[in-house]
């Protein structure tokens, strides 16, 4: 681009003198830095390496399907590890054979472990999250004659820890699975407070975030830490997996590379300065409902897509008049390059991008012969519901809560994300499933219902104070005469109740394949992370930035010299060099040996391991 062209390219619009709202909204934080991220290479090394150490994986996970519990305990650490992607035909094989056996952990397993607490709870979660419609029944042996879970179980942290994370699994009639999510809360916030420290952290991250609910990406990168400590720890399933997450975040690096020159070249920042600058947020966003490589196309798709989305909410709900956004709405709704000239200057500059980014998702859909699918996702548009809120809030409406649900759901987005998350899938999506989920399944309205009202608990304050529509929160104080206190406890009962209808939606037999439905569900588990306690995603604040730092910035450091798995390496090592040594110098230098042992031990001490001191041979 020529200079001329630059200088041109990046003046501010100006605008007619209208009394406009503004949210202020803080900049983006990351600037210029992911355009330096230029290539998605695989060393030639590390391919080798990961092909390699995925056949050893694949070797371990298969030689121990005669021992169910370690094999659970395996599959667990696989799929908490996030590499499970690379394994599906071999898990699927060993969970349905374990539930239509009944789960038989006496073969060739201890029996002091094949029916406690901790395995019990362990397969329950696999088989649940598996699909299997596992019946909840088989947590009653834990409770005594009174109907309440057995003291006895107090002191099993592990045993409590296992069921605690199973409770999330729960669907509608679950009853003891909800007396069980009480229970062993109780006891995890206790056990917080009286434990030692890695156990401490374990547990503080379960409360806070419960493995069911939080983003697969951010929960395997949080996991190594704690799998390399654990005892039973596989150094060869580890090292595959950091290897794989670093292999994934080069390309993750460069495709968001990509995304950002894109973003720059549109130049929202000087353009349309009252809009959110969040394209970094965008990607992890998006990140979130698929990381695997083979979904490159989808992601940058959709990311655009919700990029966009968000400048139009803000069009909506911070800039327009409602005259400007009558004449937008009509121009979104007929997707022509000839609507453009109604719109003001800075409508023109959004309406122009987003048609260029359905335009780029049409010509990608043709060349794979699925053009049909972009007029799914147009038709997803939620203007309509957004120009209704922008009435209600210029004619100080406050509906009644029926009213706004029926509104807010749809301006949630989230109808339209889940349908253009599929697009891009390939050919596990098919013209039949995107009829099922446009229908307004119960997975996708549970989806918006957390969305909704999630997003209004942690943000409604902010935004009734700059000027906004009522919220959920405002709407049903008004109409039941509650307080704010009581209206936040029943949203977060009703959003409960949602998990459920999406745990529900994911057992077998399921309406669509189950990759469709896990990108709903992956959209629902980033409104539990970025919503838990404030509005993430406007306000980026420190939490936001350590995710995204954490999955696209800093890679995984492969050798890690506290972790146990070196320490067990270092173990094995010292005793073959140090018997070796001994057997071809017999007695020369036993003292300077043992000493080397003893110092080694000092700085690296093992867990549950001695070495061997040497010996006169």
């Amino acid at each position: 681009m020529s200079a001329e062209g630059s200088a041109t390219f990046s003046t501010a619009i100006v605008e007619p003198d209208v009394n406009r709202r503004s949210a202020n909204y803080a900049p983006s934080v990351w600037g210029d830095h992911f355009l330096s991220y230029a290539t998605d290479s695989m060393e030639t090394d590390d391919e080798g390496e990961h092909k390699k150490l995925k056949e050893e994986v694949k070797r371990e996970l298969m030689g121990n399907i005669s021992k169910p519990l370690q094999t659970l305990d395996f599959i667990d650490a696989i799929q908490r590890l996030g590499i499970s992607y690379h394994f599906e035909v071999e898990i699927d094989e060993i969970l349905r054979e374990m539930y239509n056996s009944h789960c038989d952990f006496n073969n060739g397993d201890d029996d002091d472990h094949h029916n406690d607490l901790y395995t019990i709870s362990l397969k329950f979660r696999l088989l649940r999250q598996q699909g299997y419609k596992i019946s909840c029944d088989v947590f009653r042996k834990f409770k005594n004659s009174q109907g309440t879970f057995s003291d006895s179980l107090a002191n099993d942290t592990r045993g409590i820890l296992s069921l605690y994370e199973a409770t999330h699994l729960r669907v509608h009639g679950d009853e003891i699975l909800e007396e069980a999510l009480v229970f062993t809360t109780s006891r995890l916030e206790f056990l917080a407070t009286h434990s030692s420290s890695p156990l401490r952290e374990k547990i503080n991250h379960a409360l806070k975030q419960p493995l069911r609910k939080g983003i697969p990406r951010l929960e395997a990168r949080h996991y190594f830490s704690i799998y390399q400590e654990d005892p039973s720890c596989s150094e060869v399933l580890l090292n595959f997996a950091k290897l794989d997450f670093n292999i994934l975040q080069k390309q993750h690096q460069k495709e968001l590379s990509d995304i950002t020159k894109w973003w720059k070249e549109l130049d929202f920042a000087k353009k349309l300065p009252f809009a959110r600058d969040r394209v970094v947020e965008c990607y992890f966003w998006i990140l979130a409902v698929y990381f695997e490589r083979e979904y490159a196309l989808a992601r940058r798709m959709l990311t655009k897509v919700i990029a966009m989305t968000s400048i139009i909410d803000d069009i909506y709900d911070i800039h327009g008049t409602p005259d400007e956004l009558k004449l937008f709405t009509d121009a979104i709704e007929r997707w022509e390059i000839t609507a453009v000239d109604q719109l003001p200057q800075y409508m023109k500059v959004a309406y122009k991008a987003l048609l260029d980014v359905y335009t780029e998702i049409e010509e990608a859909m043709v060349n794979e012969e699925r053009s049909y699918r972009v007029y799914y996702a147009k038709e997803a548009n939620q203007v309509r519901a957004y120009y209704l809120e922008s009435i209600w809030f210029h004619q100080k409406h406050t509906p009644t809560m029926e009213e706004y649900m029926a509104v807010a759901m749809v301006t949630s987005a989230y109808a339209m994300l889940a349908a253009t998350s599929f697009v891009g899938m390939g050919s596990v999506v098919t013209k039949d499933s995107f009829e099922v989920m446009v229908s307004g399944p119960k997975i996708v309205k549970a989806s918006e219902i957390i969305c909704r009202l999630a997003d209004d608990i942690v943000s409604h304050k902010l935004e009734q104070k700059r000027g906004h529509v009522a919220s959920s929160i405002e709407c049903y104080m008004k109409q039941h005469g509650t307080t704010e206190q009581e209206t936040v406890h029943e949203f977060r009962k009703q959003v409960t109740d949602a998990w459920k209808d999406v745990n529900g939606e994911c057992l077998f037999p399921t309406a669509v394949p189950v990759p469709i439905l896990t990108r709903i569900l992956n959209l629902a588990r980033v409104i539990d992370v970025l919503y838990k306690d404030e509005d993430g995603y406007t306000n980026a604040g420190t939490a936001l930035r350590d995710f995204v730092s954490s999955l696209l910035i800093n890679p995984v450091p492969i050798f890690e010299f506290e972790s146990v798995c070196f320490k067990s390496k270092l173990y094995v090592y010292l005793n073959k060099y140090l018997n070796k040594r001994i057997i071809t110098s017999s007695t020369k230098h036993p003292f300077f040996l043992s000493f080397t042992a003893t110092l080694l031990l000092h700085n690296y001490p093992l867990h549950n391991q001695t070495i061997k001191k040497p010996t006169d041979q």
